[in-house]
Parts: structure tokens; C-alpha cells; sequence
């Protein structure tokens, strides 16, 4: 099993470290910062061999040559941000596979957010780190792509196994949650999500990792009928202020 800490940097963003108990060596992935990630992993005694991007901002980014200057690590990212993302070593796309140890992910190109965002699915091990792609209740602006890239990006995600847990890079489950309670009023299973996560983030605890049932039953963008619909809940988010 994949042994997976959550830690919180900047404002709202989280870096994920992914370590491999037998192997040991560990990924990070989408380091904005570096500083509290070499400090996590040393606590923990693990050793960074990799990173791994999503796609090109640079608070999925900015840790990168920090990191790689303190380990040595590989870093791998999007092709087609290659260009966006100087740290990188290995270029990788649609159906590439990357692995830690014996644990293996396939690379998701789902392009909308930005123009070359992907996606890391390790089926094996039920998990798939989505970047900026899919939250909690929510996804991505759609800066560099399309309503129907993100449509399409919404419906792949929904096939995987239900069980799956989403690993996404910021806590915005309370915003995402108020609006989708107005997209969906009737929808109780919004309801009681959002009395769950009332009370974690009263309690200072995070939402997320969150799962592709819970987003199939409670996201409004997984959950639109059309790239229609998608564009516009996408637009009615971008004007919401509850």
C-alpha cells in the first residue's frame, strides 16, 4: 500500500507526497513551494526520487528546482507545457505510464484548465491525482480549453471505479459546495455533504482527498447532461459570490 501525507502550503493549495513503503522511495506532486515539502519528507524519513506535475502553473510548479537542487529528483510533467515547465526531465502524455517502485500511473490528458493539463491514475492502487482538473464539488476554470474539453474530462473521470480516491491541489470543497447547492437545490446528497464539510473545516480538518462517488453524486459538473450545461454552471461559478 502507498502511504499518501497531505501538506498544506500557500493560501489554499496542498502538495501530495506518495511514498512507496517497499521500495522507498516517494513522489511529490505539484510542489508549489519547497521548503515545508523537504521538510515533511525528512521528517518523515523519506526520500524524494520524483516529482510529478500536472500541468504548468506555478503553484503546482514553483518547488520544483528547489527540490530537484536539494534530491537529485526526476521530474516529470506535460509535454505539451514542456515549455512552461524548464525543471522537467521527462516529457510524458496520453497513456504514458510513470512509475513508483512497483505501483503504476497512467497519464490522463484532460485539457481545459490549461492547455496540456494531464492527470496521474494509479488503478492499482484506487487513486488518481486530478491537479487542477477535478475538486471536491468542483473543477477547474476553464482558462486555456473548452466547456466540451471539460465535459469530456468530467465523463472520464466519472468511469472510474467509484472507490477511487481523488487527489486534487486545493481546498475549495466550502466554496464549490455554496454554488452547488444553488445549481442543484434539490439534490440532498449536496446537503448532507455540506454538513460534513461544515464541521471539518470548523474543525480545521481538510476535505480531500474526496472520491469519484462522492463527486458522481455530488458535483455539478460531473454530474451536467451537456457541454452546454457545463459551460454554463462553469460561468455561473466564475460569477458567484455566496
Amino acid at each position: 500500500m502507498l502511504e499518501i501525507a497531505r501538506i498544506p502550503v500557500l493560501n489554499d493549495n496542498y502538495v501530495w507526497l506518495v511514498h512507496d513503503p517497499v521500495g522507498g522511495d516517494t513522489v511529490v506532486v505539484d510542489p508549489a513551494v519547497a521548503d515545508p515539502v523537504l521538510a515533511e519528507a525528512d521528517r518523515r524519513g523519506w526520500r524524494i526520487g520524483q516529482v510529478w506535475n500536472t500541468h504548468w502553473h506555478p503553484d503546482h510548479t514553483g518547488g520544483n528546482a528547489a527540490i530537484k537542487a536539494a534530491t537529485g529528483c526526476t521530474i516529470t510533467g506535460p509535454a505539451t507545457e514542456a515549455d512552461r515547465i524548464p525543471t522537467l526531465d521527462r516529457q510524458v502524455d496520453e497513456g504514458d505510464v510513470v512509475v513508483l517502485g512497483k505501483h503504476r500511473a497512467t497519464v490522463l490528458a484532460v485539457p481545459a484548465h490549461t492547455a496540456g493539463h494531464i492527470a496521474y491514475h494509479l488503478a492499482g492502487d484506487a487513486a488518481v491525482f486530478v491537479g487542477d482538473t477535478l475538486f471536491a464539488m468542483g473543477c477547474g476554470r476553464l482558462f486555456e480549453g473548452t466547456a466540451e474539453q471539460m465535459f469530456a474530462n468530467m465523463r472520464r473521470l466519472a468511469a472510474l471505479p467509484a472507490d477511487t480516491a481523488v487527489y486534487c491541489a486545493h481546498e475549495y470543497t466550502e466554496a464549490n459546495g455554496r454554488y452547488a447547492l444553488t445549481a442543484e437545490p434539490d439534490n440532498a446528497a449536496i446537503a448532507a455533504r455540506m454538513a460534513e464539510v461544515a464541521r471539518l473545516r470548523a474543525a480545521g480538518e481538510a476535505t480531500v482527498p474526496t472520491s469519484i462517488s462522492a463527486e458522481r453524486a455530488t458535483n455539478p459538473f460531473m454530474r451536467a447532461d451537456s457541454a452546454e450545461q457545463l459551460a454554463e454552471r462553469r460561468a455561473a461559478k466564475d460569477r458567484f459570490r455566496g
